[in-house]
Order: structure tokens, then C-alpha cells, then sequence
């Protein structure tokens, strides 16, 4: 008698645990533009040396960059991190291709037109009377363009490349989400450090 065989049951499709993600682009052409612009305006103010340029990139600049790290640290940061992945991963592919542009070009904004005003106004001058301030706020805003350039930016940049992958994975991305919430928080905090040194400065 012939033994009958019990068909095996399909092997479980990889599709059904694959990753949907909405197409992307890591760099969004449209935006590259604006930061062109933006840079150009930059080196402009900076060559003509001009007190209202500088100023209205610094501030216009720095407000910008205040903004975005105490809303992605203290307001996105936990709501990221308490979403379901497929609608982590639908959010991160619309936030996170802008925030590749947005992050170092109001980053080198900063930095750049305000250590031109402080050497046109003379604060950078050991005789100014609030140097401490000043020599505080450039250790705070160094140390925060690190994180923001040296963590920030390319866990940013990675969770994107994996996404792009034909089969990301899930743990990876996991890993560097962790790392870019726990960034943007860091940035966050230490953003109130910086208003609080400003405010300081400007009642001086």
C-alpha cells in the first residue's frame, strides 16, 4: 500500500513581513535650491561685513535652529518613539528627507554669520564685559553642532539608506531611530540652555 504524503504547507512569504514604505528621495532636489540660496545669502552678508545682514541671518537662523530642536526633542521625539512602526516608518520618510537640508544649512547659518557679528561688534574681545557669556554660548552651541552634525544628521541620513534597501531591516532602523530621537532630545535641553545664556546676554 502506498504511503500517502501530506503536502508541506507553503513556505511563509517574505512579502508579508517586508517593510512598505512610500517612495522617497534622501536629498529632495527641491529643496537643495533653497539652501543654495541660503548659502550664497551667507557669504554675501559676510563679504559685505554690513551689521543688519548678519544680524537678520543669525537670528532669523538661530531661531529656526531653536525651534526645530526643542519641538523634535521635546514634542516629536516622544511621539516617535510611542508609534507603531509601519506609521514610524511612513512618518520618517516625509520628516526626515527635509531634515537633511534644513538641519546643516541653518546650522552653518548660524555659526557662521554670528561669529562674523560677534567679530564685527567686538564681543569676541576678552575686554567685552560679558565675555564669560559669550565664551559660554560658544561651548554650548559648539557641542550642540556636533551632536546635531556628528549624531543627528547621520542617523538621519543611515535610517533613510536602509530604507532604500530592497529588504531594510526592521532592527537596524530601530537602532537608528533610537539614536536620532535620543539626539534630537539631548538638542532639545540644551536649546533652553542657549536661550537662557541669550537672554542673559541681551539684558546685559
Amino acid at each position: 500500500m502506498a504511503a500517502v504524503s501530506t503536502p508541506s504547507a507553503p513556505p511563509q512569504s517574505q512579502s508579508a513581513h517586508a517593510i512598505e514604505r512610500p517612495d522617497f528621495d534622501i536629498v529632495p532636489r527641491s529643496g537643495l535650491a533653497i539652501s543654495g540660496v541660503a548659502m550664497v545669502l551667507l557669504v554675501v552678508a559676510i563679504a559685505a561685513n554690513k551689521l543688519w545682514p548678519l544680524e537678520f541671518l543669525h537670528v532669523a537662523s538661530g531661531a529656526a535652529w531653536t525651534i526645530i530642536d526643542l519641538f523634535l526633542g521635546l514634542v516629536l521625539g516622544p511621539i516617535m518613539g510611542s508609534m507603531s512602526i509601519p506609521a514610524r516608518i511612513e512618518f520618517t520618510t516625509r520628516l526626515m528627507p527635509k531634515m537633511v537640508l534644513i538641519m546643516p544649512t541653518v546650522v552653518t547659518l548660524t555659526l557662521a554669520a554670528g561669529w562674523q557679528l560677534a567679530t564685527k561688534l567686538g564681543t569676541v574681545s576678552t575686554a567685552y564685559p560679558q565675555h564669560g557669556w559669550i565664551v559660554a554660548s560658544f561651548i554650548v552651541v559648539g557641542v550642540m553642532a556636533v551632536i546635531a552634525l556628528g549624531l543627528l544628521e547621520p542617523a538621519n541620513i543611515a535610517v533613510l539608506v536602509e530604507l532604500k534597501k530592497r529588504q531594510p531591516d526592521p532592527h537596524v532602523i530601530e537602532r537608528l531611530m533610537k539614536r536620532f530621537i535620543y539626539s534630537a532630545g539631548v538638542l532639545g535641553a540644551m536649546q533652553i540652555a542657549t536661550l537662557v545664556i541669550m537672554t542673559k546676554l541681551a539684558s546685559s
